[in-house]
């Protein structure tokens, strides 16, 4: 039987129940329901019998007053991802999986924007100060005048950061922390709603940048209820995969700034390096282009990425074919496959697929369907595009090649790299820097590829 005044809180969407069941009526999901105490966050205000009105104080969209300058914390991929550094009185959210480096990017980004004059301070809720002085000698940021605290009460962190006034605070991480108001455990839904709700409150009252450390899940989604995401700025995701020393820094959500921002940052061991041109970084330059193998001209935020795609089409030794992908979308992986099938004449259904993302990297944007489709023409058929080539398009399901956004920043990036012809929708000729092979079908650009026909 529950207690007087406790409620049945669901630890996968934050859905409040008045008495516990197996299944959460929210989200659908077994088994976590907790009971916690239902108590009144500090600061909420008793109801009132009073029928008095309180009227509000309304502003005009106008202002004399400028925004404040924005920090440059001296990281610039972190700055560039952000919309040109950090805003005070902001809050951001950043997540990722367990060793992908959150805690080294942030200590960097502290210890820089530090030694460029601004007041930073980095509370650890998993670490001790030593543990972090040890990271910050082994990055050579020791001399950083970075303030440090290894804390996780919630009331003795509020106290800490209103004596002294900090520019930028990094909390390491949300799911850590702990507010003597409730009686749920630390990482539950209802603490890391309250923790999240004073430090939120904390920036936009006295303007300091806050920048919150989040778990994720194992389906990537970040640990604990999704009312931390629209509490915040900004979202913030680091990614990469195991056995690959890059990392890309993502938006997700930027009230400041353009979503889908990436920043491309290399692994090593004194901390994070900035790769200024990720292209080629995320392609192979030696020796001549294998069969299956196609260059997508990509753009990532604000930003053109030219990434590898590979393929590889074999027999399959099963009754049922494979179809593996790694960096790309399944579902679309099936759709060209489907319209290469179809209206191409290609046959893949006695055949395993393969289709990887050189690097790394993870592309959603529909303008790759041609790539991906070269890249399995190019294999089902022996055949290499030329290395010079670049391939990018988006592939209804009638065969049509459609144009995509941002095609003249696309191609001066691959005429940056030395690419001296593309394959793409009909029309590139006039604004492209070098010979172009537009297509309107999908299946002239088979043909193409099957009779090495670029000019």
């Amino acid at each position: 039987m529950a207690r007087d005044g406790a409620v049945y809180v669901c630890q996968a969407c934050g859905a409040v129940h008045s008495k516990w069941s197996g299944q959460c009526t929210a989200c659908g999901g077994w088994n976590g329901l907790v009971e916690e105490a239902q108590s009144r966050p500090p600061g909420a205000l008793a109801p009132s019998r009073s029928t008095k009105v309180r009227g509000l104080a309304f502003e005009t969209l106008q202002s004399e007053a400028a925004p404040p300058a924005r920090i440059l914390t001296g990281v610039d991929e972190f700055d560039r991802v952000c919309g040109g550094g950090v805003v005070p009185g902001s809050a951001m959210l950043l997540s990722g999986d367990p060793g992908v480096g959150k805690s080294t990017l942030l200590l960097q980004v502290c210890a820089q924007a530090a030694l460029r004059g601004s007041s930073c301070a980095y509370i650890s809720g998993e670490e001790a100060v030593e543990q972090v002085r040890a990271r910050a000698a082994r990055m050579g940021l020791a001399q950083a005048p970075v303030k440090l605290a290894a804390e996780t009460a919630v009331r003795d962190i509020l106290d800490g950061l209103k004596r002294e006034h900090f520019d930028l605070v990094v909390i390491d991480s949300i799911q850590t922390l702990w507010s003597d108001v409730h009686e749920a455990g630390p990482g539950s839904v209802t603490q890391v709603r309250a923790a999240a709700s004073e430090l939120v409150r904390l920036a936009k009252k006295r303007g300091v940048a806050v920048i919150l450390v989040g778990h994720v899940t194992k389906d990537g989604q970040v640990a604990g209820p999704r009312v931390v995401e629209h509490m915040v700025d900004a979202v913030l995701s680091f990614e990469g995969e195991r056995g690959y020393p890059f990392r890309i820094l993502r938006a997700a959500k930027n009230r400041f700034g353009a979503t889908d921002e990436i920043g491309v940052f290399e692994m090593g061991d004194a901390g994070l390096r900035e790769v200024k041109n990720p292209s080629a970084l995320f392609l192979n330059e030696g020796g001549e282009r294998a069969a299956g193998a196609a260059v997508f001209a990509g753009i990532e935020g604000s930003r053109p990425v030219l990434v590898e795609f590979q393929a590889l089409v074999a027999p399959s030794a099963y009754g049922t074919p494979r179809r593996a992908v790694v960096g790309w979308d399944s579902g679309r992986l099936a759709m060209v496959l489907a319209v290469l099938e179809s209206r191409c004449g290609l046959g893949f259904g006695a055949r395993d697929v393969y289709l990887n993302v050189a690097g790394g990297l993870r592309i959603s944007e529909p303008a790759a369907d041609l790539a991906a489709a070269a890249a399995l023409a190019s294999s089902a058929l022996d055949v290499a595009l030329p290395q010079d080539c670049v391939v990018f398009g988006e592939v209804s399901l009638s065969g049509e090649v459609r144009p995509v956004s941002r095609t003249e920043s696309r191609l001066k990036e691959a005429a940056k790299l030395g690419f001296g012809r593309a394959l793409g929708p009909a029309g590139l000729a006039e604004m492209a820097p070098f010979p172009v092979a537009g297509v309107s079908r999908l299946a002239e650009a088979v043909r193409r590829i099957g009779e090495s026909a670029w000019e």
